[in-house]
């Protein structure tokens, strides 16, 4: 079984959203094989919470206007480190840099296949962890001086 083309949509959607509002290492999986309860999962990250919460809202606007699309299940979004927005056949997680760093969902779905994004989504690929690097650095010269 593979992704149906209204949960492809949705993702597409999402990520251009993500991409609007600068998410980092924007990456979708067809976990439709493995789960049966959605068709693809979404990971986008930003370098800070405010962030975090600017995409959780332009992905939320983008598929209640262009889609008619709510989600049923909205998690973390008082801390705004991680927050998750459940469509049923999308799950959408926007992580904080540090919390994409060390839980690492690619990891544990690196056998599924890629969902196909807009090409301005995809390019911004690599740029968090780079910029979550160089903010770590900065914080440990601070800690030096």
């Amino acid at each position: 079984m593979t992704a149906t083309d209204r949960s492809i949509e949705l993702t597409r959607a999402a990520a251009q959203a993500a991409a609007d509002k600068l998410a980092h290492d924007i990456i979708a999986y067809d976990v439709s094989d493995v789960l049966s309860i959605t068709d693809t999962f979404l990971v986008a990250s930003a370098p800070n919470d405010r962030q975090v919460r600017a995409i959780v809202d332009a992905i939320e606007e983008k598929l209640l206007k262009e889609l008619d699309v709510k989600p049923v299940r909205r998690e973390g979004e008082r801390e705004g480190r991680w927050v998750l927005l459940d469509y049923v056949d999308i799950v959408v997680h926007v992580q904080h840099a540090e919390e994409r760093v060390f839980y690492a969902l690619e990891r544990l779905w690196k056998d599924c296949p890629e969902v196909p994004l807009p090409e301005d989504a995809v390019a911004t690929r690599g740029k968090g962890r780079e910029q979550a690097a160089a903010e770590e650095a900065a914080r440990e010269n601070g800690a030096q001086s």
